[in-house]
């Protein structure tokens, strides 16, 4: 089964690559890497929704919010590589959250993203992670995740 048929499975739609939204390339790759630029949870051309995580939104809103980040992602790897099963490994995952300051639920929000990566790639998609809390992200989206795949 490849990862496409996968994220079908699970019941997702991996959407059409997200536009960038100022100076920047969606991916960059070098040698056997490729990154993605930070991406905010973008369906049809808006955000699904705004706001900070411990204010607007609770953590399994959060979670949600990093799993549409995620296919966004995989969209942007999918057009810089043509199939997904080109993926050997994801490496690294950086989840920035949007969120109050007494706010401490950060890496439950990123698992929303982790967990999604290891049911669309198994062993291959567990990889090192930041989670980060931030003040404000861009467009006032609430999580942002950028990711580091290994591909052949």
């Amino acid at each position: 089964m490849t990862p496409e048929q996968r994220i079908e499975e699970l019941g997702f739609t991996l959407p059409q690559p997200v536009a960038p939204l100022a100076a920047y390339v969606p991916t960059v790759r070098t040698g056997d890497l490729v990154y993605t630029s930070g991406q905010v949870p973008m369906l049809e051309g808006k955000l699904h929704q705004t706001g900070k995580l411990g204010v607007d939104l609770g953590t399994d809103e959060g979670k949600a919010q990093a799993r549409i980040c995620v296919l966004n992602a995989l969209a942007a790897l999918k057009a810089e590589l043509g199939e997904l099963s080109r993926v050997r490994r994801i490496v690294k995952v950086v989840v920035f959250v949007a969120s109050a300051p007494d706010f401490i639920e950060q890496p439950q929000v990123a698992n929303g993203a982790s967990d999604l990566l290891a049911e669309v790639f198994g062993d291959q998609g567990k990889h090192a992670r930041s989670a980060v809390g931030v003040a404000a992200l861009p467009l006032d989206a609430p999580v942002e995740v950028e990711l580091i795949a290994e591909v052949g």
